[in-house]
């Protein structure tokens, strides 16, 4: 593990669950679901920080929770993007990500770069996505409608650039953890035990903005490398 993850990445991973777990013992106590996905999808983000496919598979695991614990507060934008969205667009994101290896290695994706045809055709898709799912979302009565509908918009623009393996997927994520972090906020005054979900998303923000920087010094190191 030393000789894989750098100091700076296992001091994040370290601070990340320690303010994780604090916040869970002093503030909930009994929601352990939330406590459960907020420790795997911290993990996952320190994993894919590194390019490495194993970090989908535990999105995969994180969506399923997630999903849950949004029903449960019935915000069904949440619930629907992680079970029919950012769930299985993790299980083809991590078939990508192993399919184009670097070098051949199982640990390590090759970082692509999009085109700007194909920025258009996201960002075309994207607003389809967001339209559909605001009536689909409004019909459901999904507690704080918009915010919930503009979630759904930058999730979708995360997953797509995770599955086209772009490094700024993570960057997207970032701005998609500010919109979570607005509604779990909202939801955190009406109900003070979600606050350990609150605070998970702050330190996901976090975690997202260093994966980010080091998928930006990947690329530059493969281009580099290869050129």
């Amino acid at each position: 593990m030393k000789n894989y993850f750098s100091g700076t990445e296992i001091l994040l991973w370290i601070i990340s669950i320690s303010i994780i777990t604090g916040s869970f013992i002093i503030f909930d106590r009994t929601n352990f679901l939330a406590l459960t996905a907020s420790l795997i999808g911290s993990t996952a983000i320190i994993i894919n920080a590194k390019g490495n496919p194993f970090g989908q598979f535990m999105m995969i695991i994180f969506s399923i929770i997630y999903g849950i614990i949004s029903y449960r507060f019935s915000y069904y934008g949440e619930m629907i993007t992680y079970m029919a969205m950012s769930g299985p667009m993790a299980v083809f994101s991590f078939i990508s990500w192993i399919r184009n290896p670097y070098e051949k290695s199982k640990s390590e994706v090759k970082v692509n770069k999009i085109e700007q045809k194909e920025i258009i055709f996201m960002l075309i898709l994207s607003a389809f996505v967001t339209v559909i799912f605001y009536f689909i979302l409004k019909h459901f009565g999904t507690a704080n409608l918009i915010p919930s509908t503009i979630s759904i918009t930058t999730s979708f623009i995360a997953v797509y650039l995770t599955f086209r393996r772009s490094a700024f997927f993570s960057l997207a994520y970032a701005v998609n953890d500010v919109i979570l972090i607005l509604l779990w906020t909202l939801a955190t005054v009406s109900d003070v035990s979600y606050i350990s979900v609150l605070i998970c998303f702050i330190v996901f923000l976090a975690n997202d903005i260093y994966a980010f920087i080091s998928w930006k010094k990947m690329e530059i190191r493969q281009n580099k490398k290869d050129g």
